[in-house]
């Protein structure tokens, strides 16, 4: 209330005074803190190795990490706003852009490589559509569960019913391709690896030849809306370790090793090497990214995974990484 003359009375000036002092202030140039989601298979090791590296701390940025078997559910998880950023495929993007207006701030790796088929060794299996009749761990829903149902399978001339499918994640493939309670499994590194050099498992082949499968760092829309300037240095972190993955892989190596060994895997530093390898670490944001997303998202739409091909200038954020590198 004010009193006659329009002005605020010095009763009403202290009390709003008084709870103005008591309110939180954040101080100017602050940055926002980051709920960090990834997958604790390959492809989330370059942002556990950001994370652990000190080079977000380095530029004032806090965060709390989230996480998960695989991206799809770091997806969820950002669709449901419980996660700020995560990595995980152009399937699970689309897909999270579709059902919560997710963007891409940066390209991240290219794992094609990492994604393989791998069979029991005992069965002699050597070609995808040997495994019609057969049981084949995937993780529905996730980037490369889509690729082999949706584009692998059919080009080997199997389709749904053919082989059953049964829901796993992937950190529990290799340990039941081992216990003969599935004949194969789609999978990421380093399970792929650990199956083949314990001399269980097969590799019938790799995504790459179908799909580069390039991880995209994402985000929330109201994150980035909100926080743009804690979105740059975030990038410029990234930008920062980028390096490391090209000029020191042995100290990448040893902080991977050891979050493996303290999850209880057991594997050779060679078996790691060998899984690492195959992972491309290069962040940026490339040119020319839409056609081959364009291709992913028809066939999300064919499977009525989405309801529209995404509007590429809303999903896709380089003016992000651009000003980054600035």
């Amino acid at each position: 209330m004010r009193n006659g003359r329009g002005e605020l009375t010095r009763r009403q000036w202290l009390v709003a005074s008084t709870l103005a002092l008591a309110l939180p202030v954040r101080p100017a140039g602050a940055l926002e803190m980051i709920r960090q989601g990834f997958q604790t298979n390959i492809w989330g090791m370059p942002t556990y190795y950001l994370l652990k590296s000190g080079a977000l701390e380095k530029r004032g940025i806090k965060f709390e990490e989230f996480a998960v078997a695989s991206g799809n559910l770091t997806m969820q998880q950002m669709v449901a706003r419980q996660v700020d950023m995560g990595t995980y495929a152009a399937q699970s993007l689309i897909i999270g852009h579709d059902k919560g207006g997710l963007v891409a701030i940066a390209q991240i790796e290219y794992v094609g490589k990492t994604a393989q088929i791998v069979a029991r060794k005992d069965l002699n299996i050597t070609k995808v559509e040997e495994l019609r009749g057969r049981k084949v761990a995937n993780q529905t829903g996730s980037s490369i569960g889509n690729v082999f149902v949706d584009i692998i399978a059919p080009k080997a001339g199997l389709k749904k019913g053919d082989f059953q499918e049964v829901r796993m994640d992937v950190n529990n493939m290799a340990a039941a391709l081992a216990a003969k309670t599935v004949d194969a499994f789609v999978g990421v590194e380093p399970f792929n690896e650990i199956a083949v050099a314990e001399g269980f498992g097969v590799s019938l082949m790799d995504f790459s030849s179908i799909d580069k499968m390039p991880v995209f760092m994402a985000a929330t829309p109201d994150f980035v809306q909100k926080n743009p300037d804690t979105v740059v240095a975030y990038l410029k972190a990234w930008q920062e370790v980028a390096s490391d993955f090209k000029n020191n892989p042995g100290k990448v190596s040893d902080l991977i090793f050891g979050y493996f060994s303290s999850k209880g895997f057991t594997m050779s530093r060679e078996t790691l090497a060998k899984a690492l390898a195959r992972v491309e670490v290069n962040p940026g944001f490339p040119a020319g990214l839409e056609p081959d997303l364009r291709r992913d998202a028809e066939v999300l739409l064919r499977e009525k995974k989405i309801e529209a091909i995404p509007d590429w200038k809303k999903a896709l954020r380089p003016d992000l990484w651009a000003k980054a590198a600035a």
